[in-house]
């Protein structure tokens, strides 16, 4: 598929609406089919790394979460207006067994589906905050963002960072268990009077935790150091090229960064007519975790701009 937005322009929140709004209707329109994220960021024109927090920061809900609701309310127009037996709606629907079926309709729809069918009401969808829902002519609907209501709350800056040299430490895992790569890098570090007053660390992010699998998930714990620093066993040392960054500093356990990644990717980024660049992200830890209450923590979070 070649990808709709061929001319270089600037990017607007109308065209950053139309992106998502082309991947929502063709969504709608492929429910039964594999939806790989590769195939949809192409379609939006989004790298894929950066798709799913711009989508989920947009819509309001992961691709996985709204694909499994909309199959859901389909389900329900089937229960209400056709005949097929539950078993067989719950297989389109994508679920292997009628008890996992009845479990997700019914925390969906406050009832099981042999209910919901006996009472033939009108169907009352839950609230989607995007105000998307499963539509049986399968033809577009009206979609409003929703990244962009609490994007005056989040205060972004755009800054410069210059190319700098790091020795680093790599981790493979989820980005809660980090803390083993930062211990063995300062652990390198200290002995070669490498920290100090004017010590400069941040981490690198390559991979979304909503889509990469958590022991495929990537991160290097860097420590700026000087140019003819060379590496050591498992220290290792690479240029961070510099360029502009979307920044903004978000407070509270690290567990809840990726508010500050949706925050960014749908609700500022649509609004300022600029484009990511590609990844790595760089997160800046400006208290100390071992001293500082969870809700207390400070995080830069920088995101590269094209």
């Amino acid at each position: 598929m070649q990808c709709m937005n061929t001319e270089p322009r600037p990017a607007t929140l109308s065209d950053y609406q139309a992106r998502i709004l082309r991947v929502l209707v063709h969504i709608q329109n492929h429910l039964d089919d594999d939806l790989p994220l590769d195939l949809l960021a192409e379609i939006a024109c989004f790298s894929p790394f950066h798709f799913h927090r711009v989508f989920k920061g947009m819509v309001g809900e992961g691709v996985a979460e709204h694909v499994r609701r909309l199959r859901l309310e389909r389900a329900a127009h089937q229960l209400r207006f056709g005949d097929e037996p539950i078993v067989r709606v719950a297989l389109v629907a994508g679920f292997q067994s009628h008890e996992a079926f009845t479990r997700a309709f019914a925390a969906m729809f406050g009832e099981p589906p042999s209910a919901f069918r006996d009472r033939h009401r009108a169907i009352a969808y839950p609230t989607a905050v995007s105000g998307v829902h499963y539509t049986a002519d399968g033809r577009s609907f009206a979609f409003s963002p929703v990244g962009r209501k609490g994007v005056s709350a989040m205060e972004v800056e755009i800054e410069r960072f210059p190319a700098c040299r790091v020795a680093f430490v790599r981790h493979l895992g989820p980005y809660s268990e980090v803390g083993a790569a930062w211990g063995r890098l300062f652990a390198w570090a200290g002995p070669r009077r490498l920290v100090g007053p004017s010590l400069r660390y941040f981490g690198l992010c390559y991979d979304d935790p909503a889509v990469t699998a958590p022991e495929r998930i990537r991160y290097d714990a860097c420590l700026v150091v000087p140019p003819a620093t060379e590496g050591d066993g498992d220290i290792g040392v690479q240029d961070v090229a510099g360029g502009e960054y979307a920044t903004t500093v978000h407070v509270g356990p690290y567990e809840s960064l990726g508010q500050a990644y949706e925050g960014l990717c749908g609700g500022w980024l649509p609004q300022s007519g600029r484009e990511l660049g590609e990844p790595p992200c760089m997160e800046f830890y400006l208290n100390d975790p071992r001293t500082t209450p969870p809700d207390q923590l400070r995080t830069k979070v920088c995101m590269r701009l094209a």
